[in-house]
């Protein structure tokens, strides 16, 4: 019974003393003098900390945040903020090289003290293809041509990767340019544009029927012949109004020398 309670006892010793590497992670030995063992700890392996360490890597999905960057644009006028996400992923088989072999700041730190690989040396890099990017754009045009300076941006951290023989160990799979906020002196200059264009549109539209209205007119006096004979019209409309008992009260001028009979009802 006591060796049991003792094999027990050792083998809860041995789990308390033990640490599981989850999916979408590789582990690091550390030994006790502080060396980093050079090979990996793949997802669902136990690996024990009685004795030394282990540390941890998000190696998924990870995400790089670049914030208030202030590039110009094409038009040399500076955004008022500009904000993008990189999402990368980290080769399992390169976590040590990358993390014994590059510099520490090269690295980040997510909310639970896990270190994320090359997180700040990729908001470095991102930051550069913005500056390089966005001054091919119109200040007033970035959000709708979003997806394409992501493409962009995105091809230009690739291009980096490539260059420092880093994209076998980093694979950045997406851009997302969050908040592109152009000057604000450029946004109301432009509104007010689109306000004086309107405003002549409708001059123009009013100009036309101004011009219409003094053809009509020109028309009718040149013509005589039509103004009576619209006048002789409104009579004979005015007659059978009367006739048919429609008519009750009519207006006359001061100067009438005909005659009026209204039907009694």
């Amino acid at each position: 019974m006591k060796k049991i309670i003792v094999i027990v006892a050792l083998g809860l010793m041995a789990l308390s003393g033990c640490t599981r590497i989850a999916q979408g992670e590789v582990g690091l030995r550390v030994n006790f003098d502080r060396t980093v063992e050079e090979s990996e700890r793949a997802a669902g392996s136990f690996n024990q900390t009685l004795i030394g360490s282990i540390l941890k890597f998000p190696i998924r999905e990870i995400n790089a945040e670049v914030k208030d960057l202030r590039p110009q644009t094409i038009e040399n006028v500076t955004m008022d903020d500009f904000d993008l996400t990189v999402v990368y992923n980290i080769t399992p088989a390169a976590a040590s090289d990358l993390y014994i072999n590059k510099a520490r700041s090269f690295h980040g730190m997510n909310e639970d003290g896990e270190p994320l690989l090359m997180q700040n040396y990729l908001t470095t890099v991102a930051r550069n293809a913005v500056y390089k990017t966005v001054p091919k754009y119109e200040a007033l045009k970035i959000n709708i041509d979003r997806s394409q300076i992501e493409s962009e941006i995105l091809s230009g951290i690739k291009a980096e990767l490539d260059s420092e023989k880093l994209s076998g160990a980093i694979q950045v799979s997406q851009i997302l340019v969050r908040n592109a906020v152009p000057p604000q002196s450029i946004t109301v200059s432009a509104n007010n544009l689109v306000k004086a264009q309107n405003e002549l549109k409708q001059a123009a539209v009013e100009v036309q029927k101004a011009e219409q209205e003094a053809k009509r007119i020109a028309t009718l006096n040149a013509n005589a012949g039509a103004v009576n004979y619209m006048a002789a019209q409104a009579n004979l409309m005015i007659a059978e109004g009367i006739r048919e008992g429609k008519v009750q009260t009519i207006v006359v001028p001061a100067d009438f020398k005909g005659m009026v009979n209204v039907g009694a009802r």
